[in-house]
């Protein structure tokens, strides 16, 4: 009896695992090289092709002399025995040029990135750009999610148009931007050299052509010297993205970009003020510009102060003590006495 039991429910396991094996089995598939679980592609580089299907850029010359003029000046020109690209010049970016020659000038046979979306454009600068930490982190930036594109801001061409500060509205699917169209109607004669990082206007005048807002803090009384030409947009924020609100330059701890200048407010201090560690500087500062002096978001230095401390039971940051009258000129400015608000080495209320 005991057989006979043993031996049938081997045999009803044994029909229960050919029948699981039956109907799962070829449910999954033999890995295939072309799997859709493969790591997702890198940014889109343009066509390769055979070696003797590249010219080189002093071919396209004879058609595009103005083009290639001012591209000759450019960084895109230089040769760079360290590039990742086999190809360089012209055709790092359109592609070989050989069919493009032998069919009489033919579009089709060359990448003119004509009616292209700004995001794909992106991809070709990308492709060699995006391995610098400058670039990394562009698609989770404000620009990218904008449809804002690499040639909105950059003349990959440093093109005639754009040295005479000419240079066309910011790009749009419809059609190419005004620094890859053809501009053999701009004059010819070009500056020697290329503006920094080939930009189709120079900082500021560049930012706020789309930050109004900012370009009006800008003109209030106290304000950083961004449109007098002392310092620039990408000193404290990075254009191709980041991880920080603004896209903030906070990489290197909080309110980097501010303690590049204002190095004596870094510390670390004996005695911290919370909000600078916590907050950053913006917690009492305008950044941009304010109508009050060093920048401070209220003119009454006490009502600033007081956002914070005059918390009742003393929850968060400590309230002000009783014998503080506000009534009385004596205890109306802060920093008369807690001089060091931004942290001190010698007292815990900051008053040396």
């Amino acid at each position: 009896m005991t057989v006979l039991k043993l031996t049938k429910t081997a045999l009803i396991g044994g029909f229960a695992i050919a029948l699981f094996w039956t109907a799962f089995g070829k449910a999954v598939p033999p890995a295939r090289a072309d799997s859709t679980l493969a790591a997702p592609p890198t940014a889109a580089a343009p066509e390769k092709g055979a070696p003797e299907d590249y010219v080189g850029s002093e071919s396209c010359k004879a058609c595009h002399e103005d083009q290639f003029k001012s591209f000759s000046h450019t960084a895109h020109a230089k040769p760079r025995p360290h590039w990742k690209a086999e190809q360089q010049g012209c055709e790092s970016c359109h592609g070989p040029g050989k069919a493009h020659i032998e069919g009489g000038g033919d579009k089709t046979k060359i990448h003119t990135f004509e009616g292209e979306s700004t995001k794909k454009i992106s991809e070709t600068c990308l492709s060699c750009h995006s391995g610098k930490e400058e670039h990394n982190a562009y698609r989770r930036g404000e620009h990218w999610k904008n449809d804002v594109g690499c040639t909105d801001c950059h003349s990959p061409h440093w093109s005639a148009k754009a040295a005479k500060g000419e240079a066309g509205p910011p790009s749009s699917p419809s059609r190419a931007p005004a620094s890859i169209q053809s501009i053999a109607a701009a004059s010819s004669h070009v500056n020697d050299l290329a503006p920094p990082k080939m930009l189709i206007k120079p900082q500021p005048q560049l930012c706020v052509s789309c930050h109004n807002e900012t370009k009006a803090q800008f003109t209030k009384p106290f304000h950083h010297k961004v449109l007098e030409g002392a310092m620039n947009c990408s000193d404290c924020h990075n254009p191709h993205g980041g991880f920080e609100s603004k896209q903030a330059r906070l990489s290197g701890g909080s309110d980097a970009a501010c303690i590049k200048c204002h190095s004596d407010k870094q510390g670390p201090f004996v005695f911290e003020h919370a909000p600078l560690k916590v907050e950053g500087c913006a917690a009492c500062h305008d950044p941009h510009g304010s109508g009050n002096p060093k920048l401070l978001k209220r003119a009454d230095v006490r009502q600033l102060c007081l956002e914070c401390h005059s918390n009742a039971g003393e929850v968060g940051a400590p309230n002000t003590p009783s014998f503080h009258n506000q009534a009385t000129a004596r205890f109306q400015n802060c920093t008369t006495c807690h001089a060091k608000i931004h942290g001190s080495n010698t007292h815990p209320f900051f008053f040396r």
